[in-house]
């Protein structure tokens, strides 16, 4: 048995509306289904839930452990500008590729990226000094 790829990502939430507003306008999800608890987004083949829950962390967790969200290289400037302004960046970018590691409203720790698993494995064999074996 092979896992075939990501189903979709459920982020639990203190305020639905909130999280919307936020992904659909500031990240340009698409909004699917709505309802008193919770809504389905979707970004590219991404299927996101957002579920009202309440007992959502104030405080995002203190790990590297993240979603990364494609972008193209063209959207990339405006969309770092737009989250600079409206979020909390988490993390300064020091990896292949732009990146920009910002919290949503709920504190999960997100990230745009522009780049693909292949541009960073070309990144390392080109880099053989960051000691990363490519397979």
């Amino acid at each position: 048995m092979t896992v075939l790829g990501l189903n979709h990502i459920t982020l639990a939430v203190a305020d639905v509306q909130r999280s919307l507003t936020f992904y659909r306008d500031i990240l340009g999800f698409r909004v699917r289904a709505i309802w008193a608890k919770g809504a389905y987004l979707e970004a590219g083949s991404l299927w996101l839930c957002l579920s009202r829950d309440g007992h959502v962390r104030q405080t995002p967790h203190a790990d590297y452990t993240h979603i990364a969200l494609s972008v193209s290289e063209d959207a990339f400037a405006n969309m770092s500008e737009t989250l600079m302004s409206n979020s909390v960046i988490w993390k300064e970018n020091r990896s292949e590729g732009h990146s920009v590691y910002f919290l949503d409203p709920d504190g999960h720790r997100l990230e745009i990226h522009v780049g693909s698993l292949e541009s960073r494995l070309q990144h390392y064999l080109n880099t053989p000094s960051k000691n990363v074996q490519v397979l």
